[in-house]
């Protein structure tokens, strides 16, 4: 793009954009060791040692980091594992408890200066991690009530009259076996992504403004553009915490869903 558009030359200002998201690999020959996998291994790593940790840390009276992993604890068991699947919650709190952690320290990762970047920011990883737990609640659900019994637990509700079901079977399939999947990861992607790319053309923009324009007003809008970057650096702060909470609830919903004798 040449000419000039408002304030700035645009043809010395490449703006951000999906190619921005695509990293090459760390190591020469591994295509699939990038970033993200780097990002999501120390991930796994720095929550199993604090896990690991906060279960060895049983004194009476807890110190700041065993409270902190009891909070956490209690959080996960009985917000999102016991209010939301009821009595059997226990045999899934593991699973519940580890979905959590991942999904909230890997989004956290975008506001630290080494990474300042989300993993779920690129689609592969949201669709993976939607569809373990599409397979996680459909498998529940056929090892409870069959593989028939379960197709007709999830497209037939209760009380429907049978003159329907030519109509709410269909969708009833697609609403709880395809659609499920598709939101679950996209709505975790798309925040990731939408607001890590906010971030990088008010900072990018904000700093082409500031040192590689001329004008006065270039200069003061480049100021106020990196000032309103920390704001919503301010705000990915609250929104990658909450995507972790909605996702791990959306998660217990769909368990509880498939175990239910009625929905």
């Amino acid at each position: 793009m040449s000419g000039w558009t408002g304030l700035m030359p645009m043809e010395t200002f490449e703006p951000p954009g999906v190619e921005s998201f695509d990293l090459p690999p760390l190591i020469p020959g591994l295509p699939w060791f990038d970033k993200y996998m780097l990002m999501a291994v120390v991930s796994v790593v720095l929550i199993l040692a604090f896990w690991l940790s906060m279960a060895r840390k049983t004194a009476l009276v807890p110190t700041k980091g065993q409270f902190v992993g009891e909070a956490a604890y209690s959080f996960v068991r009985n917000t999102l594992g016991r209010d939301m699947i009821g009595h059997d919650f226990k045999k899934y709190l593991p699973f519940l408890i580890a979905i959590f952690s991942f999904v909230l320290v890997n989004n956290l990762w975008g506001i630290f200066p080494l990474t300042l970047l989300p993993t779920a920011s690129h689609v592969g990883w949201a669709y993976g991690l939607a569809g373990l737990v599409w397979i996680l609640y459909n498998g529940i659900g056929i090892r409870k009530f069959g593989p028939i019994g379960y197709l007709k637990h999830v497209t037939i509700p209760p009380g429907v009259p049978t003159w329907m079901y030519p109509l709410i079977i269909p969708l009833e399939f697609l609403s709880n076996i395809l659609v499920r999947p598709m939101t679950l990861s996209l709505r975790l992607f798309a925040n990731m992504f939408a607001g890590h790319l906010l971030v990088l053309v008010f900072v990018l923009g904000g700093e082409y403004l500031l040192l590689h324009s001329e004008p006065v007003i270039n200069k003061v809008a480049g100021v106020a553009s990196l000032i309103f970057s920390m704001a919503i650096f301010g705000l990915e702060i609250f929104v990658q915490i909450l995507q972790a909470y909605i996702f791990t609830v959306l998660t217990a919903q769909y368990i509880s869903s498939a175990t239910a004798e009625e929905h």
